[in-house]
């Protein structure tokens, strides 16, 4: 099995099996103009490092850039954003806000 995923001009497909995925680039070269770009290192903003055993998701740059957009980027961090073991629910008895009703 080939998993593939297509966004606008951008191409990613991944397999275990390493003739499949050559077969699959032949193909899609005879059909399409198409450049390999080797393993993904960027796609739609996401940074990507791949290991033997592991794929690594991150938008770090992405983060920088807002905070250095906002002149926040010296703010002091914390490693967690919210207390630990925290159980979330859609609804916990406390009184209901009407969304279309605003207050100034």
């Amino acid at each position: 099995m080939i998993f593939v995923a297509l966004y606008v001009d951008d191409l990613i497909f991944m397999d275990n099996n390493n003739e499949m995925i050559e077969e699959f680039k032949g193909i899609m070269r005879r059909e399409f103009e198409m450049t390999d770009l080797g393993l993904m290192k960027f796609f739609l903003g996401l940074e990507v490092s791949q290991e033997k055993t592991s794929i690594f998701v991150s938008q770090e740059t992405y983060a920088k850039e807002i905070l250095k957009k906002y002149k926040i980027e010296n703010c002091n961090p914390i490693s967690i954003s919210m207390e630990l073991g925290a159980k979330l629910s859609k609804f916990d008895g406390g009184e209901r806000v009407d969304a279309s009703t605003r207050v100034w």
